[in-house]
């Protein structure tokens, strides 16, 4: 009489319990780098008005605004659109124009020692990026209001947005940082595609989508 071979009730529990831990594992480790990107971004917002700040005090002028700057930092690049020295950080958050305010920043407050990286605008390294690759920035709110969000009830003097964020984290930025809705408060969470546009509200904010998040200084 042949015999029929295959796997004990015992022997298939031992693999489902396998299963789920490596399972477990995996979800275990995808929570911990999203928690890691939560950080790293969430230190991009608080170091950007350290920089500008810091800036600030040593030299009475805003990075990228500084007429002066040559004087200041040796082998700076003064800015040469907008206008220069008016009190505001001119030109779009994201600008990959070597000419703007806005893009001319990451060079003088790294030349002045206030943050980390290339100091040649010429170089794809040269801007600043988030933990998931996306552009990183800043720029005066009163021209944000034109380009970005117009609502009446953001309040500061500056603006600092991140692109190429994933839902889930942005809404776990905005309960970091500020008071959980993504809609209100000075953290606001917009549609990738969306500039200008209006921010969305936490029920609108899909996990897997990208957004940019702009926070208010």
């Amino acid at each position: 009489m042949k015999r029929e071979s295959g796997f004990t009730l015992v022997e298939l529990a031992i693999v489902l319990v396998i299963i789920g831990l490596l399972l477990g594992g995996v979800l275990k480790g995808q929570e911990l780098i999203s928690s890691a990107k939560v950080k790293n971004m969430a230190g991009d917002f608080r170091n950007i008005q350290v920089m500008l700040y810091g800036y600030q005090d040593k030299f009475r002028a805003l990075p990228g605004d500084d007429v002066a700057v040559a004087t200041h930092l040796s082998g700076a690049t003064p800015a040469e659109t907008g206008n220069p020295g008016n009190a505001v950080i001119e030109g779009q958050w994201d600008s990959v124009d070597a000419k703007d305010e806005s893009f001319l920043f990451w060079q003088h407050v790294r030349l002045a020692g206030l943050a980390a990286g290339s100091t040649d605008p010429a170089i794809p390294e040269y801007a600043p990026r988030n933990a998931d690759g996306g552009r990183f920035g800043v720029q005066s709110l009163a021209p944000f209001r034109t380009t970005g969000i117009s609502d009446a009830s953001l309040s500061g003097l500056y603006v600092a947005c991140s692109g190429g964020v994933a839902g889930k984290l942005a809404k776990q930025l905005d309960v970091t940082l500020d008071d959980g809705a993504t809609a209100s408060g000075a953290m606001r969470v917009i549609a990738q595609a969306a500039m200008p546009g209006a921010s969305l509200a936490n029920d609108k904010v899909t996990d897997g989508d990208l957004y940019t998040v702009c926070m208010t200084f």
